[in-house]
């Protein structure tokens, strides 16, 4: 049963965690103690939710007719669709262009390295989209990673461990159907969005979200500007520095289910909604890397990674860390390298401050924060 309270200073209607003390409310940002709060009852839906076409609320010049997303998946030895682990990998340089980055190839390469090396992804069931690949169905535009985010899921059983981890850019769209706390959508943006437009949260959350069923993860890792809701899950973690956290209800008003049918969703971004992510070598001290790409696989790497909470925890003290050393580093992070950026061999673009907070998300009702992380 998904248990509802009403924000002690707004009234609002908060899904509640199980076990949960208090909630805060995204609208008027109370928190609610549970004792003071009236609770009541929703049952959950009754079974897996269809939704409209992630397509239909989205123009590109004038196109509504979408490519068919399970006719074809991207080319080559495809990975098995029941296969228990699967993963989509998305690195965006933008390469010639004035929005070029440094460091979203390097996330990519090295999120497959600690697929493959730590948690036995097979590499055939690991499709890599980076402006480096050579088969054309393997280059991040809008189409191709539309495909590749339909193939995550398609014929997902109980067991199956999913992963979607993005570094590129992010942005904001108008929300014009009234679902977004900050009046904003979140978007993620392909090689091509200035021809082909950006990928919609909510596209997003139709499209490797709500399909997830009983038994199966998907975990998301967002290193992009303005993700802390990419996938527009129903609670976010809202953390202070002292590292005392409350889960924030952020199902829309419009009642709109945005959570899986059945199956477990969490994801880790960047930084908060209004915030930008940084591209940057003063982490690595090797080369260019995403800010939150590289504290999330060290964490993991030096034994950090036990929960949910303690790699968040993790990422923020590393960005912290660097960000209140100003943009020398004299007392920031130590000159070290974990074994995984060993790999990194390309030069970097030198540093600045950082102030990006990492986020987590999950569509679940109950706390993630200190369960045991696993992929």
């Amino acid at each position: 049963m998904y248990m509802l309270v009403n924000c002690s200073n707004c009234g609002t209607a908060l899904q509640l965690p199980p076990g949960a003390s208090s909630i805060r409310c995204a609208i008027c940002q109370a928190i609610t103690p549970i004792h003071v709060a009236e609770p009541r009852h929703m049952a959950p839906p009754p079974g897996p939710i269809n939704p409209p076409s992630p397509y239909s609320q989205t123009q590109h010049h004038g196109l509504f007719a979408p490519p068919s997303p399970y006719s074809h998946a991207p080319p080559g030895p495809p990975p098995n669709p029941h296969g228990r682990k699967k993963a989509v990998i998305i690195g965006i340089s933008y390469k010639f262009s004035r929005h070029e980055l440094k460091g979203c190839i390097n996330d990519a390469k090295c999120m497959k390295y600690l697929l493959t090396n730590r948690f036995h992804f097979p590499e055939s069931s690991i499709v890599m989209l980076t402006e480096e690949e050579t088969d054309p169905y393997r280059i991040p535009t809008l189409y191709n990673i539309r495909m590749a985010m339909h193939w995550l899921v398609q014929g997902c059983q109980p067991g199956d461990s999913l992963v979607f981890h993005y570094s590129g850019h992010g942005s904001q769209q108008r929300d014009y159907h009234g679902e977004e706390v900050d009046g904003h959508n979140e978007t993620l943006c392909p090689v091509d969005f200035e021809t082909q437009g950006m990928i919609v949260d909510d596209e997003i959350n139709a499209t490797i979200v709500r399909p997830i069923p009983p038994g199966v993860k998907l975990h998301a890792i967002i290193d992009a500007c303005h993700s802390g809701t990419a996938l527009d899950l129903p609670f976010l973690c809202r953390m202070n520095r002292s590292g005392q956290y409350v889960w924030e209800d952020h199902r829309p008003q419009s009642g709109n289910w945005k959570g899986a049918s059945g199956g477990e969703v969490i994801s880790f971004s960047g930084c908060d909604d209004n915030q930008t992510s940084a591209d940057t070598s003063a982490l690595s001290k090797i080369t260019s890397t995403g800010a939150m790409t590289f504290c999330f696989i060290q964490a993991i790497d030096q034994g950090q990674g036990t929960t949910y909470g303690s790699i968040l925890n993790s990422m923020r003290n590393t960005i912290r860390s660097v960000g209140s050393s100003g943009p020398n580093f004299g007392g920031g992070m130590p000159a070290v390298a974990t074994s995984l950026m060993n790999m990194l061999i390309t030069g970097g673009n030198g540093g600045g401050r950082l102030t990006q907070e990492p986020q987590l998300t999950a569509c679940e009702t109950f706390d993630v924060y200190a369960k045991p992380f696993f992929l």
